[in-house]
């Protein structure tokens, strides 16, 4: 077997791959939790007091978020704000950017990603969604917030909760929990039957956007203010109709993910710094990484060596993992030279670079007719990038999947279609069929995401 000097990170042996080795050092599976859900759900409130109930907040910092709260007049934000760190999404309520915060339960460890809510910030939301495991879908009976009227406003069609559960499928979010919130609402009182109306409203919807209801979704009644239902099971005189579990022991109690473990190594970039060196962060997609290895940066083909490795609470290790969100310092190429959407992958096995590609797409809302030329954002993992129709090949008939023989003259709404994409630069790419996180995308227009779609060949 190579031994451990050998360069290389798909080179670290097949025991060094070994579940048990990567047990033993890291102790527990981790898992991506993405927040999703209009923006007035309670998502940032909700992970706010996971952390709290997690012991990652203590106390005295709570009493002084509900004190600096209570003198801005918002006393009822005050767990968000554990969430929500800088001084704009305080004042506002609002998230902006991907927030994260870490936690850990005596089965296994998490990253939240609590993802913005409004409309002009879902592009933030695909690069937390891309990096996620598993969504978690706030709603309230508007948003489907159980008070009335709420749950309306996020479900119309230009509704933030429908756009996020469609980004969330196409981004890899095969499990979707979804937590009914704000139950202990005067309006609401922990009523079954606001809740049951929830989850019948919700069920179609989310099977349009490709989840499996029997299989894919999980629904539970939740206060993410009291904390009722998030870390312990809801009293039976506060809720006598919900003997489910509380959702930290249903995340707890998940089997555990199908990783690529022994593939080669594929970490798409989604920040990059200078910290006496460069430093590159993102979420090992897989693979395995080992301090002191050489691994390529694509698509500008620089070796470089992977002097550091620190995990979700800073501290340093000596190997990262598949599922890891990981920051590597980098000997060998200066942080000006990296863009996010870069991809750090095996020397031996690059991730593929292209500016064409064949994909198929499904238009999932446009005006007009969609014809060659046209041209949208495309967002794939974390790489975002202008894009264009080179050429449309074949419409796919939706009930026999069958290929037209004739190129189509245009795709409107509703239909899918092979086409020839060009992208204004390089950009790193894996067909889907291989690499699913590398091969699926999104494209936007106009602020909307108007198509979704799967890497079928790279030219």
């Amino acid at each position: 077997k190579p031994n451990a000097t050998d360069q290389g990170a798909d080179d670290i042996g097949e025991e060094a791959v070994d579940h048990e080795i990567v047990q033993d050092l890291y102790g527990k599976e981790h898992l991506n939790l993405v927040f999703i859900g209009h923006v007035d759900a309670g998502k940032s409130t909700m992970g706010g007091n996971i952390l709290f109930l997690t012991g990652m907040v203590d106390q005295r910092t709570m009493e002084k978020y509900e004190k600096e709260a209570k003198e801005l007049n918002r006393e009822s934000w005050y767990l968000s704000w554990a969430l929500d760190t800088g001084k704009e999404e305080r004042a506002k309520g609002k998230t902006v950017e991907c927030g994260r915060a870490y936690f850990e339960t005596e089965k296994r460890r998490y990253t939240i990603l609590d993802a913005p809510g409004h409309k002009n910030y879902v592009p933030n939301m695909i690069g937390g969604a891309s990096q996620a495991d598993i969504g978690i879908m706030a709603c309230d009976f508007n948003v489907i917030s159980a008070r009335k009227g709420e749950f309306e406003t996020g479900f119309e069609r230009g509704g933030q909760t429908r756009e996020h559960a469609v980004l969330a499928k196409t981004s890899g979010v095969n499990k979707l929990i979804v937590v009914i919130n704000k139950m202990d609402d005067p309006t609401v009182n922990w009523s079954k039957e606001r809740y049951d109306e929830c989850v019948t409203k919700l069920t179609p919807f989310l099977k349009s956007s490709g989840y499996n209801p029997a299989t894919d979704i999980e629904f539970m009644p939740v206060s993410a203010f009291t904390g009722a239902n998030l870390k312990d099971r809801i009293a039976e005189e506060v809720c006598s109709w919900y003997r489910g579990p509380a959702l930290l022991e249903y995340l707890d109690n998940m089997k555990a993910l199908d990783r690529n473990i022994k593939a080669p190594l594929m970490m798409p970039i989604t920040e990059k710094y200078k910290d006496m060196g460069t430093i590159v962060v993102g979420k090992i997609e897989s693979g395995t990484i080992k301090k002191g290895h050489s691994v390529l940066i694509m698509p500008n083909k620089r070796t470089v060596e992977v002097s550091a490795i620190y995990n979700e609470v800073e501290e340093e290790v000596t190997v990262g993992a598949c599922g890891d969100n990981v920051r590597l310092r980098v000997r060998g190429i200066e942080e000006e030279e990296i863009s996010t959407g870069f991809v750090v992958c095996s020397t031996k096995r690059p991730v593929k670079t292209t500016t064409m590609f064949e994909a198929q797409l499904a238009i999932l809302e446009h005006k007009n007719i969609m014809c060659a030329g046209y041209s949208a954002v495309l967002h794939i993992h974390s790489c975002v990038e202008e894009v264009s129709i080179a050429a449309l090949l074949h419409l796919i008939d939706k009930k026999t999947g069958r290929k037209s023989k004739r190129p189509p003259q245009y795709v409107k709404k509703g239909q899918k279609v092979i086409a020839r994409l060009e992208t204004q630069g390089p950009i790193c790419v894996e067909v889907f069929e291989e690499y699913q996180q590398l091969g699926r995308f999104t494209l936007r227009d106009e602020g909307k995401t108007i198509a979704i779609g799967k890497v079928t060949k790279v030219i």
